[in-house]
């Protein structure tokens, strides 16, 4: 019989647009997700789904399990410094209390960016490997909106990313860290991490070719061949560091050189799908008039860059202008962030009529703010949407009616995920026209199920969304498309 592995769980993410003119602080974590040692809930979530997988699978695997805090803030922009180092030391103190231990599993997102720390999972990740040396398996789950940098890779055992683009293989991806590091500790494999360096940066959603096919080739490759798990780290094109860029992870059974082939055969077949991956992009007015020529409803009409979940506000105006022109009718929007006017709105009360001035608040980049007659339809104290099994809060929320048009204003900052987010305020999605909704792709599973007609609307500003021309400070490194062929070596 195996002896008993104690097995410490941590978890700290979240993920920085050091474009964007918010700020990230210890507020920001707890108004999303904050679970303090032993309190994480049974649900997953987005990044430490490890914790409930762990749990479950404790007892067979002879785990003495040791939980760490586990927290998530929605993206947003720098993390404030004492925040970082609150947050990291908290988990490197519990971490320390709990040793010996055998196994460190890691809960990380892969794209934080401190105001003194443009590495802070490499950072975590050092601390975490001078704690417990050199013979302790240190895993971690990342979100391949993420970075990889030379200093995870050099202190970590086990690397799994999420394959899906939108992320609905979260839970999955819990599920094969924990299987490899129960493995390991069992002397049954001896993992070896190769990786590659794509040098490119683009969208690659999984919901359509050439990435779904891309995404099942590699799926079939793991387990076979001494293969172990292979990843896609996207890149986060919002986050100006050295490492920005795409990159493919092969973990195998001790064949460091099979897997750095198989890294750089992947990830060049990757590279020459550069340019192909991304869904068409309209302008709001071609989305909107392509929405009003097509029979099918509702329509579901995708604000990719006002998307909070790249850290930006989500306050943008801009579409909601253009429908308001046009008197659209029966259309639903989610969501647009503006706690001031919700508080108005609950003071006014449900059925108030009142003058609003909503959105648009903090940059010139999303418009300008509308100031209109709105009726308050339905106030929600603490409201959520669902992504798969997860909850996703919102803050307190109203429904509000905008000349026809039914508008969902937040105080969490979200971007969205699942038609819920309508029904929970009281609108039924089902039976409108058209669907706005703030999110670049992790929408789409969920909506896919309701809507056979689904647009992405590109509004230039919110967001950093031209890699070729962002003004990149710590980027040395040649990529495309700032580089037609950075393989070249010329370009070095």
């Amino acid at each position: 019989m195996e002896p008993v592995k104690r097995v410490f769980l941590g978890s700290i993410a979240t993920e920085t647009n050091t474009f964007s003119p918010l700020r990230t602080d210890l507020q920001d974590f707890k108004d999303s997700f904050y679970a303090a040692p032993g309190q994480h809930p049974e649900t997953p979530t987005l990044c430490s789904a490890i914790y409930p997988i762990a749990r479950a699978r404790a007892a067979a695997y002879g785990w003495q399990l040791v939980e760490g805090t586990a927290t998530w803030a929605e993206p947003g922009g720098i993390v404030n410094q004492d925040t970082w180092v609150h947050l990291r030391d908290q988990l490197l103190s519990e971490l320390r209390a709990a040793m010996p231990v055998d196994i460190v599993l890691l809960g990380l997102h892969g794209a934080m960016v401190a105001q003194d720390c443009i590495d802070c999972e490499g950072e975590l990740l050092a601390a975490v490997r001078t704690v417990v040396g050199p013979n302790v398996i240190v895993g971690a789950t990342f979100d391949p909106h993420s970075h990889l940098s030379a200093k995870r890779v050099e202190n970590i055992d086990l690397i799994t990313v999420f394959k899906e683009f939108p992320h609905t293989d979260f839970v999955e991806v819990a599920e094969a860290l924990i299987d490899l590091a129960h493995r390991t500790a069992t002397g049954q494999i001896a993992p070896e991490i190769s990786t590659f360096d794509c040098r490119m940066i683009e969208v690659l959603p999984t919901s359509r070719n050439p990435m779904r096919g891309f995404i099942d080739r590699i799926k079939a490759q793991e387990g076979k061949n001494d293969i172990l798990s292979i990843s896609v780290i996207h890149g986060f094109m919002a986050g100006d560091v050295p490492d920005l860029g795409t990159r493919i992870i092969v973990v195998t059974d001790n064949a460091r050189r099979q897997g750095d082939n198989l890294a750089r055969r992947l990830g060049m077949e990757l590279f020459g799908l550069r340019g192909t991956t991304r869904p068409e992009f309209l302008n709001p007015q071609e989305a909107i008039d392509r929405a009003a020529s097509t029979a099918r409803q509702p329509v579901v009409i995708a604000d990719i860059w006002d998307n909070p979940g790249g850290g930006v506000p989500g306050d943008s105006t801009i579409i909601l202008r253009d429908l308001m022109a046009r008197n659209a009718r029966n259309t639903a929007l989610a969501s647009i962030w503006d706690p001031i006017a919700v508080r108005t709105c609950i003071s006014a009360g449900v059925g108030a009529e009142l003058r609003l001035r909503f959105g648009a608040k903090m940059s010139a980049n999303g418009g300008e703010p509308i100031d209109a007659d709105v009726t308050v339809r339905n106030v929600v104290r603490n409201a959520s949407q669902s992504f798969g099994t997860s909850v996703v809060p919102l803050g307190d929320s109203v429904w509000i009616d905008v000349g026809g048009i039914d508008v969902i204003l937040n105080t969490v900052r979200s971007q969205v995920f699942n038609p819920d987010i309508f029904a929970n305020l009281g609108i039924d999605p089902t039976t409108k026209t058209l669907l706005v909704v703030k999110s670049t792709n992790h929408f789409h599973d969920a909506f896919s199920r309701i809507s056979d007609e689904i647009l992405y609307a590109a509004v230039d500003g919110p967001y950093p969304n031209d890699p070729a021309t962002n003004d990149y400070k710590h980027l040395t490194r040649a990529i495309w498309p700032r580089v037609e062929n950075p393989h070249d070596a010329s370009t070095e």
